[in-house]
């Protein structure tokens, strides 16, 4: 491709393009190697730009419709440049990858990767890595480590329409398929239990239950919702005043519209009134009771009337009931404990006061279930399979104004400490706390238009100014930013085509005509 002319450990090398190889080929992104004295070096290019030796040229450029000077000219008067950031380096003498802390020497060939080189750093497809997808201008695989992938919380950022949600399935079904972690799916668009149909309708893809049926159940909110669609779900789920506590209440303040006296007021009077504190209150409310409580709990009988006119719009909510025949929960712990995902569909409920209250009331039990497992644990192999959640809308939980008092900033800070991580999705990183987004171990970014979002996804990312460049010039569909704990170095990837014959039977999928004809065929095998 090139040579090496000139550049830095921190801004990048200069590669002079050889004079057969056209600037239209080349793409900021794309992964190349550089073939040291001694070292081997891995990089990404960064940028792309023209040079010339005289600078006189581009005030008085050379007449290029002429053949010859067309040939003298490009390649070596005119000539193009790329910037390569070098992240590896592979000493050949003792077979080692490090991070690059040096550069290579000048006038060293910079070559196309192969897939030799992509498998030396991301390794080859196995029982613990998930191909998802081609580098950049390359027709060959790239793994992602799940292992490395689950030890940490992970997001999953783009603007809608990019392709994030197909990506998610995909990592969830590598997740199941190869036994890495159990997953826990807020499903809030009816998207990850059973088929769905894309962005415009058209083309119907199969879900987690469809792929793996003994791995995946799936829970339902909206009982009608799942009955109508013909869907038969594995258990309804129902929430008791009684489950509901006061910083299930308080992460609402935004969707009940309540104020911060009024947050108060929630976490007094589930004290005063204890574990039924919210039916109570609502026996009170209903017997117009609140001048005469307002002044025995020494509480304003404005505060204490406007907090029950906002608390009484969740009893509209129809999964939200006095009481429950059987705990969600347990239920959910059941499956988990059994090495069996769960989605949870949301159905018609997709308002953000149902997600947010559900989604944080059943993640705060089940952590700390987990959590009770983990201490009780005396060694490894009594610790729980490490549980994955995913949350859609992640921005809802983890703005910078909730992430310390929901379960889920919890979880990101302690990065795994009990066995429990994220798997955000979102399409406004910059929504997401600062804090919370440094604690996630992967991120995989398709293509966002918003500047602070591009800057929220790098945050504390090496070089990231040059990752910037790289983010901001995806394509609008299935191109993503990979970079972090689960990938020894960024890389831009041309993402798995969900939905693919092919990609169904990667997964043991099989249509219903053609599972009968393996049907037969293995029994025809069986009495040979």
């Amino acid at each position: 491709m090139g040579v090496v002319t000139s550049g830095s450990l921190s801004k990048g090398v200069e590669v002079k393009l050889d004079g057969r190889v056209s600037t239209e080929e080349m793409a900021v992104g794309r992964f190349v190697s550089i073939e040291g004295k001694k070292k081997r070096f891995f990089g990404l290019v960064t940028d792309v730009s023209l040079g010339a030796i005289d600078a006189r040229m581009a005030t008085n450029p050379p007449d290029m419709s002429d053949p010859f000077i067309a040939e003298v000219v490009l390649g070596s008067a005119a000539y193009g440049v790329l910037k390569v950031l070098p992240k590896l380096v592979w000493d050949v003498g003792t077979g080692q990858m490090q991070p690059a802390k040096t550069v290579p020497q000048p006038f060293q060939v910079v070559l196309e990767a192969t897939q030799q080189d992509i498998d030396l750093i991301f390794g080859q497809e196995d029982e613990k890595r998930l191909v998802i997808g081609n580098p950049l201008d390359m027709e060959v695989k790239l793994c992602l480590n799940l292992e490395e992938f689950v030890s940490l919380s992970s997001g999953v950022f783009g603007r809608t329409g990019t392709g994030k949600t197909f990506f998610t399935h995909h990592l969830l079904n590598g997740l199941i398929q190869k036994s890495k972690a159990v997953n826990l799916v807020f499903d809030m668009h009816s998207e990850y239990g059973w088929s769905w149909r894309g962005q415009h309708g058209r083309q119907e893809y199969k879900a987690l239950r469809q792929l793996f049926p003994s791995r995946v159940a799936v829970f339902a909110l909206d009982e009608e919702n799942a009955r109508r669609r013909g869907l038969t779900p594995d258990f309804i789920v129902r929430i008791g005043y009684d489950q509901v506590e006061a910083p299930d209440i308080e992460i609402l303040r935004d969707t009940l519209n309540m104020n911060e006296l009024q947050v108060d007021a929630v976490h007094r009077v589930s004290h005063r009134l204890g574990k039924r504190w919210l039916s109570s209150f609502f026996e009170v409310g209903d017997r117009g009771e609140i001048a005469e409580r307002s002044k025995e709990w020494g509480e304003n009988e404005q505060n204490l009337g406007a907090l029950y006119r906002r608390l009484d719009t969740l009893r509209r909510l129809p999964f939200l009931t006095p009481e429950v025949s059987e705990d969600a929960v347990d239920r959910i712990m059941h499956y988990l404990k059994s090495g069996v995902s769960v989605v949870l569909e949301f159905g018609r409920y997709r308002d953000y006061t149902s997600y947010i209250l559900v989604a944080n009331l059943l993640t705060r039990r089940i952590y700390d279930q987990y959590r009770e497992q983990t201490e009780q644990a005396r060694d490894d192999a009594g610790r729980p399979q490490p549980l994955v959640i995913t949350l859609e809308e992640a921005h809802k939980f983890l703005s910078p104004e909730l992430a310390r008092q929901t379960i889920f900033g919890t979880i990101a800070r302690e990065m795994r400490k009990y066995n429990v991580t994220l798997l955000v999705v979102d399409q406004r990183p910059s929504g997401i706390d600062p804090e919370v987004l440094s604690q996630l171990g992967t991120r995989i970014a398709f293509r966002l238009d918003n500047a602070e979002d591009i800057d929220a996804v790098l945050s504390g990312a090496e070089d990231r100014s040059e990752l910037r460049t790289v983010l901001s010039r995806l394509e609008t569909r299935q191109q993503a930013l990979v970079f972090g704990h689960s990938v020894r170095m960024p890389v831009v990837v041309e993402v798995e085509a969900y939905g693919a014959t092919d990609y169904y039977r990667r997964f043991g999928f099989l249509e219903p005509a053609e599972a009968k004809r393996q049907v037969d065929k293995d029994i025809e095998d069986l009495f040979k």
